[in-house]
Parts: C-alpha cells; structure tokens; sequence
C-alpha cells in the first residue's frame, strides 16, 4: 500500500491543480483509491460542486489506480487519459470523494501484457463519485500507459513516483 500523504504530494507537485481545489488522497492501494475535495474552492454558482471539479477528481483517481499499481509492479510508464464522461445524478453540495476500485483481474493483466508486448496498453476504469454516504454519479474513462521509452521519444518524459 502507498502512503497518502506520498501520493497527495506527489499529484500536487506534479499536477497543480489538484493542490489549487484541495484535493485529498484518503487511500492508495493497488484495490483501490479514494480521493476527496472541499466544496469551498470546487463551488459554483448555485452554491454545489462545479461539475468540471466533480470531473478532476474523478479523471484523477482513475488515473492515480493506473500510474501508481503499473509503478508498483515495476513498470515505468507514462498514463494519460484517452477518453470519458461523468454522470451527474445528485447535486453535491458538501466534500465530495471519487472512488476508483481496481480493476477486474482479467482486464489488468491484458493492460499489462498488452504493455509489455506493445510499449503501450490501455484500461477502461469506472470511478463511484459521492457525498459522504450519498452516491452522487459515476465517470468511466479509458486510461493509456505508455512505457517511459515510448513516452520520452515523443517528448512526455517522466517524473519519479513517490515510494
């Protein structure tokens, strides 16, 4: 299991923004990682989450479960987000988490061979998005790993996880 509080900083440093809307890393485990934001610097005008916030925080832990679980098995790799959409089905109007659960064994493995054999592979990940106890809607987006030789060639390089 990664320590938050390393993961935190790392997207922090390494993605700003996340740092700029409060976002929190509550668990970081290969089976799963939560992520929180404040409603304070996330709000919008009708006094709920912003729906592009709800939207980072989301993208950002489906992308957390892929960059961190391939660098834990010692696959050095570049993630970058292909495609997705969030389904918005409650107003948020607290602190809200975005829930990323590992993915089917089945589809981690062709992700990883795929990677392997290819020098790039990807994962469609599905993201539970809630407030407290309140689901709130969900995202799916496919993530693509790029192995950090393929990634340095087109110039995307590649920054040292945390441990």
């Amino acid at each position: 299991m990664r320590d938050p509080a390393a993961v935190e900083a790392y997207l922090h440093k390494h993605i700003p923004i996340s740092g700029a809307m409060g976002f929190r890393v509550l668990g970081a485990s290969p089976d799963e990682v939560v992520l929180e934001a404040p409603l304070e610097p996330n709000i919008n005008h009708r006094a709920t989450a912003f729906g592009g916030s709800i939207s980072a925080l989301a993208i950002l832990a489906g992308w957390a479960m892929v960059h961190f679980r391939l660098r834990d098995e010692g696959l050095e790799v570049r993630t970058v987000i292909r495609d997705g959409g969030v389904r918005y089905d409650e107003p948020v109007r607290g602190a809200f988490q975005a829930r990323c659960p590992a993915p089917p064994a089945d589809a981690w493995e062709r992700l990883v061979q795929t990677l392997r054999r290819r020098g790039k592979g990807r994962i469609r990940l599905r993201v539970e998005l809630s407030e407290g106890d309140l689901s709130v809607g969900s995202y799916t987006g496919t993530y693509v790993a790029l192995e950090r030789s393929t990634a340095d060639a087109d110039g995307a390089g590649s920054n040292p996880p945390p441990k």
